[in-house]
């Protein structure tokens, strides 16, 4: 993949890569919520009453991906549980990291948290899991609720994932389109990493009988996609006798995309857009236009119920208590989210080890000793056994296949109130990824 630009539609069911050589020394890039950078390492828990230290990174001010959001909520949960006495005796002390969307920025991140002593890191968002799993696995740092965007978080033996990621994003979609679509057409990346996209996708047409989809090309790092849309739109319009379906997933050029579908749709029968939110959130469709935008009407699976859902409450209620006014932080955004499922599975820990001495390797044997985490219903009951069910297709350690089936509404996303679940709305995509024709 030399001389290729990462994007949010990184591998899935590839073999692990190999790990690139991380630079040495540690960057200031974090902050404490409490006392800066410069806390002692090896302060990281402790007995009973020690402080526990954790780290929360993303990407934040760069021209692609960002995610401030994530840092933003772990440090307003950080206040909350300390205001109401810690967890389980502990004060929490979160650390925050800017990766800048670079492999060597996501290695001194890592490097940075091992120099601390965290005792893991938690409900964070990075592209580069070759470069910051490395330095976490030979520090013994659990990565407890990554974002679920790249290959590692379900192979490697120190992640803990809380969502699906991509996998079971573009299965689900590919189930709910099945009953509505006519053709569908994939618009993917012509990349190793967008090779993966089409089985995923597939799997899930196939499981409602529908047809494989179109597979169809595109730059990853084009500035317009004039051509690529036309293509998409006279495929898509190939069968007259049912509505056709275009699903980008071009992680963050979705939007570029998008913007020249807009152009380019005029003159052709109506055809519904449909992608996932490991490339669009509900940031991305208020960045383009909110009502206006092009996403509006598209499907849009996600892992987890919509925001107007009252399961949602606690974490609103943490937002509104801690981080009134604070813009970084919407309820709404799947990032903001999966930070808020994350704390939640380190506070069950931590109340698990009780007045244990809390570090990195009690943290892991916790998780590892089949504790059993409740979110409320957010996802299923989560636990990481050794091997779960998807092992066999390369999903180790995805333990949560559950997606829901979205629409953006009046600019906002909302649940589509149809298609892929049960009278909650959400699915299970365990079986149909089982079937999955990965090569």
């Amino acid at each position: 993949m030399t001389g290729r630009r990462r994007t949010r539609t990184l591998p899935v069911l590839s073999r692990p890569v190999r790990r690139t050589a991380l630079a040495a020394g540690a960057l200031a890039l974090c902050t404490s919520f409490t006392a800066g950078c410069g806390l002692v390492p090896g302060g990281a828990g402790g007995a009973a009453g020690d402080p526990v230290k954790v780290m929360t990174w993303a990407p934040q001010d760069t021209d692609a991906t960002n995610k401030p959001g994530m840092p933003a909520m772990a440090l307003a949960y950080a206040k909350w549980v300390n205001a109401q006495g810690g967890i389980a005796g502990h004060r929490l002390e979160v650390l925050t990291c800017n990766d800048h969307n670079d492999s060597v920025g996501a290695a001194k991140c890592a490097r940075r948290a091992a120099a601390e002593g965290v005792v893991a890191v938690v409900g964070s968002y990075s592209q580069f899991g070759d470069s910051y799993l490395a330095p976490l696995e030979s520090a013994g740092i659990p990565y407890i609720g990554g974002y679920g965007v790249t290959n590692d978080e379900f192979t490697g033996s120190m992640s803990y994932p809380v969502n699906g990621g991509q996998p079971t994003l573009l299965a689900g979609l590919g189930k709910a389109l099945a009953g509505t679509c006519g053709t569908v057409v994939l618009v993917r990346p012509d990349s190793i990493a967008g090779d993966e996209l089409p089985a995923m996708l597939d799997s899930g047409l196939k499981a409602g009988g529908h047809p494989d989809a179109a597979d169809q090309l595109a730059a990853e790092d084009a500035t317009e996609y004039g051509g690529q849309a036309e293509r998409a739109l006279r495929a898509a319009t190939g069968n007259p006798a049912k509505e056709g379906c275009v699903v980008p997933a071009l992680g963050d050029r979705t939007d570029t995309f998008m913007d020249s579908f807009r152009r380019a749709r005029a003159g052709y029968p109506a055809v519904r857009t449909a992608t996932v939110l490991g490339s669009v959130d509900q940031t991305v469709i208020n960045t383009t236009g909110g009502a206006s935008s092009p996403y509006e009407g598209a499907y849009i699976t996600g892992w987890y119920p919509p925001a107007s859902d009252a399961r949602w409450d606690g974490m609103k209620k943490v937002i509104d208590e801690e981080a009134f006014g604070d813009n970084r932080i919407d309820p709404a955004d799947a990032g903001v989210q999966t930070t808020w499922i994350a704390y939640t599975v380190l506070k069950a820990v931590l109340e698990k080890i009780g007045d244990g001495e809390v570090g990195a390797d009690s943290v892991r044997r916790a998780l590892n000793g089949g504790l059993r985490v409740s979110t409320g219903g957010l996802t299923p009951d989560l636990r990481w056994p050794y091997e779960g069910k998807l092992a066999g297709v390369g999903f180790s350690r995805l333990v949560n296949a559950d997606v829901t089936l979205q629409v953006v509404r009046d600019g906002k996303l909302v649940a589509a109130g149809k298609g892929i679940g049960g009278p909650d709305g959400i699915a299970d995509m365990t079986a149909t990824l089982q079937h999955a024709d990965v090569q």
